[in-house]
């Protein structure tokens, strides 16, 4: 089986794919939402994901593993603990993304930035621009899905264990809008 059909059945299993009419973190709409907590609350489906996500990096010689909040924190942890080293997790504080709790980035530190699901890649960025502000060195981004169907791009290497293409509405022109259907405000980022 496929790292991709064996992402796409944990989410299934999970009962982590919803259908409906979702307010995305980007502000975006979509008809198709990933919970990905519903998968999270599973030890042993995040340490089957982040062991297929660590064994693409494996020989890449990673320092550090950093992740955003809040599924990043579990993403990293479990991806930091297959590659043998260490794991933080980036907050944010006034629309930025910081370094907390004493975490620090050493100038020249391999790291790979990590995270569950990614929509538009925001929170990837913000963790990117973080790292490269304190001057660590981005091997690559992991990730479990990607809803962007390949999209998003970076200028780093990007490993998505499983890909797919979700449609997404602006607010203006959306045709789930359009048809009254209640809009649903799922996960915790504010927007």
């Amino acid at each position: 089986m496929s790292d991709q059909d064996k992402v796409l059945e944990i989410f299934e299993k999970s009962n982590a794919l919803l259908k409906g009419h979702f307010l995305l973190s980007s502000g975006l709409h979509s008809d198709v939402y990933f919970e990905k907590f519903q998968v999270l609350q599973y030890p042993g489906h995040v340490e089957t994901l982040c062991q297929m996500l660590a064994k693409r990096f494996e020989k890449d010689d990673i320092d550090l593993v950093v992740g955003p909040t809040t599924g990043g924190i579990i993403i990293s942890y479990e991806v930091g603990k297959n590659l043998g080293t260490r794991a933080i997790f980036a907050e944010t504080e006034d629309k930025d993304r910081v370094f907390k709790r004493g975490f620090k980035l050493s100038p020249g530190e391999r790291t790979l930035v990590v995270d569950d699901v990614m929509t538009t890649g925001g929170s990837l960025k913000e963790v990117v621009d973080l790292v490269e502000k304190h001057k660590g060195e981005i091997v690559g981004i992991g990730l479990i899905l990607d809803r962007s169907g390949g999209k998003t791009g970076f200028d780093y290497r990007f490993e998505a264990l499983a890909s797919v293409t979700a449609k997404t509405f602006d607010p203006s022109d959306c045709p789930l809008c359009k048809q009254n259907l209640p809009l649903i405000k799922p996960g915790s980022r504010k927007l």
